[in-house]
Formats: C-alpha cells, structure tokens, sequence
C-alpha cells in the first residue's frame, strides 16, 4: 500500500506578494490534485505550488488531500487559531458615530438577523453621519429623499442597496419613534425584474461527475437536490437528515421559519458514505477543529466544480437552487409544493419560475402555427417560394 505522503503549508513572500506555499515530494497524484484548486500556481524559483493570500482556502485544502496526505498547517497558526488571512481592500475610514442606543434595542427585539442588524447600523450610521448635528426627528422628508439622490448620482448606489438603506432610515422614524405614517413618502426605486439563472440536468450531473473530492460532491447533491440555501446546508447538523423518512429538516430558514424538504436517495448514498469517510461531528459539514464549515469554501466549491464541469454560466450555490425549482417545475410538480419546498412565504415568489421553465414554454403552441394547421395551402407552397 502506498504509503502517506506529507504536505506543508508555510507563509512567504513572492513576487511583491504574502503567499502561502505548499510543499511536498513530487507525486503525480497529488500534482492533479492541486492543479484543480482555483488560484493554485507553480513557482520555479520556490521549487513549490502556492496560493495568494486572497485565494488561500484552507478547508479546501484540507477536502482535496483528505486520505491522500496529511496537511500541516501548523506553521499558519498563532496562538492555536489558523491564520485567515483576507484580501486587503483600501478603504476610507469613516468617521465614528454614535447611534441612539434604542436602535440596537429594536434591532434585538425584531430578532434580526446578524447580517440585517450588520446592514442596517451600517448605512443608519452613513445618514447620521451625513446630517451631523442635527436633530433626526426634525429633518423633513424632502431631505431625506435628497439624501437619498445624491448616493445614486454621486456613488451610483444600486436600487437594491437604495432600498436597503431606505429600510435602515425608515426603521428609525417607524419601529423606534413610532412615525410611520409621517415618513411614508420616501421614494423607492423600481426594481428591475430579473429572472434567476439556471443550468440543466445535463450540466448537474457533470457538476457530479467533476466533483475533486467526496465533500464537494455531497454539498452539490445536497444543495441541488433539495433546494437549499447556502446558510442552511451550513446549518445542517447530522440529526437534520432522516434516512427513513427521506427527509431533510431545515431549522431556522430564511424568514424564521423551519421546514422540511426531500432528501434524494442520490444524496443519501453519498451521505452514508461520506459519514464512513469523514465522521464528522456535530455538523454535517465541518471545517478545521469541527466547526461550522466555510460559505466561502462553499462558493468556492461550487464555481470551481462548475467551471472544470465546462458549465457555461459562473454557477452558485444560489443558481444549483433556482435549477432544483425548475426541474421540479418541468416534471409537472404542482408550483404549491415547490413553494413548501423551497421555504417561500409567498407564492408570488416561487411563481417566477414558471418564467423560465423550458419545457412549459415548449408546450405553448404559436398562434403561427395554429393557423398554418388551418391552411395546409400556405404550407404546401412553402418550398416554391420565392
């Protein structure tokens, strides 16, 4: 039996660059294994294979050789924690401010999510900070909206991020002092309707097929074939997934809300197997020292498989989602269990996908055609015309 090969993990500088390099004796199998993880070169004057700052991963690291080498990372880790190091992005350093302190309470009360509450201190802090001085209830709505204008001329702000910073500014005046009906008028923008990527079954199972390890085609299988949410895969603990019932239990989803949703007998194979292999702990997928697994990594993952797949569109966790909602559409699955499914409060919602569901467009037949089928004169003559 072939024995384990070492990999060392080490930071170093290279080409006016903090790279991680990756070390190990030469070995053809692990030389594959590394070519298929994105961001990965080969330094000839370092003898070694590294990875940018920005691109280092090191759950992935670990999933690619997992039972083929043992990865030390040792070097990487101060003080016990692995070193995440991210991408550096200039910023301008804003300015502090202080928040009345019952915008927190609400938020808390409300029971926002971490990222929402991020979101809306965020920019509720950019507009009082823009008004400095001034007393908040006093400042007249046609401000507030001119406020507003001048984000989206001058730091050309997407109608999303208008509508969230209108959200943030409005919770002010709404939940906390109570004017709701005073601050109604704040213009909205009109969001483009946008229909949601989607591959086919074709491009799925090649996905499948190009997965580098066992973990990456189970987060695929999982997320595909139940239609789930990047941040409830991540949540997934072992009890969630019920063999006998084929069943999946999501807690918490977005919108507070558990549900459950089916659980292929696909994805139940690799599952089992993967429970053999990996023997996770607590979590269905874990990262270093049996935590909660990476979204990055996830991303990641997902775009990687896709790309070495030859999938024409940069996929996401979010389009393998919106894939699982359609095909179940173009089965002849009723859109009302799509929606359970799925986790849709409303059925507006899930009704998108019958925009692009393919094969429900293939069965609309052309007012063209209908008429030709009345006159076969029309298309007798077709070949002698001119």
């Amino acid at each position: 039996m072939k024995p384990k090969q070492n990999i060392t993990l080490l930071n170093d500088y290279h080409r006016e660059k903090n790279v991680i390099l990756v070390q190990f004796k030469y070995d053809k199998e692990l030389i594959n294994c590394i070519k298929r993880i994105e961001g990965a070169s080969w330094s000839q004057s370092k003898r070694s294979w590294y990875f940018t700052r920005d691109k280092f991963d090191l759950p992935v690291i670990i999933d690619t050789f997992r039972g083929k080498a043992d990865v030390d990372y040792s070097a990487l880790a101060i003080n016990n924690k692995i070193t995440r190091i991210p991408q550096v992005v200039k910023k301008t350093v804003k300015r502090k401010v202080e928040l009345p302190s019952a915008y927190y309470d609400f938020l808390d009360q409300k029971r926002y999510s971490d990222s929402t509450k991020a979101t809306y201190i965020n920019y509720f802090g950019d507009y009082v900070r823009y008004f400095n001085g001034r007393s908040l209830e006093e400042i007249p709505v046609e401000e507030i909206n001119g406020y507003l204008l001048e984000l989206i001329r001058n730091k050309k702000i997407s109608a999303s991020q208008q509508n969230q910073r209108i959200n943030a500014i409005k919770f002010y005046y709404d939940k906390v002092l109570g004017l709701e009906k005073l601050y109604i008028s704040i213009e909205r923008p009109r969001i483009a309707k946008t229909l949601p990527k989607v591959i086919t079954e074709e491009e799925v199972s090649k996905m499948l097929e190009s997965a580098s390890t066992f973990k990456n085609k189970l987060i695929i299988a999982l997320i595909y074939s139940a239609g789930l949410r990047r941040s409830e895969l991540l949540n997934l603990r072992k009890e969630d997934i019920v063999f006998e019932k084929k069943m999946i239990f999501v807690r918490v989803g977005k919108g507070k809300r558990d549900r459950t949703t089916i659980l292929s007998e696909y994805a139940m194979e690799i599952y089992k197997i993967y429970l053999e292999r990996y023997k996770p702990n607590y979590w269905v997928l874990e990262g270093p020292n049996r935590k909660k697994y990476s979204a990055t990594s996830v991303g990641n993952i997902v775009k990687r498989t896709a790309k070495i797949a030859g999938v024409s569109i940069e996929v996401t966790p979010h389009i393998l989602r919106h894939s699982f909602a359609t095909h179940l559409l173009e089965q002849g699955v009723d859109l009302r269990y799509i929606q359970e499914l799925l986790g849709h409060t409303s059925s507006t919602t899930t009704e998108i996908y019958t925009h692009i569901s393919q094969k429900s467009l293939a069965n609309i037949k052309s007012p063209l055609d209908r008429i030709l089928n009345h006159n076969k004169q029309v298309d007798s003559n077709l070949k002698n015309s001119p």
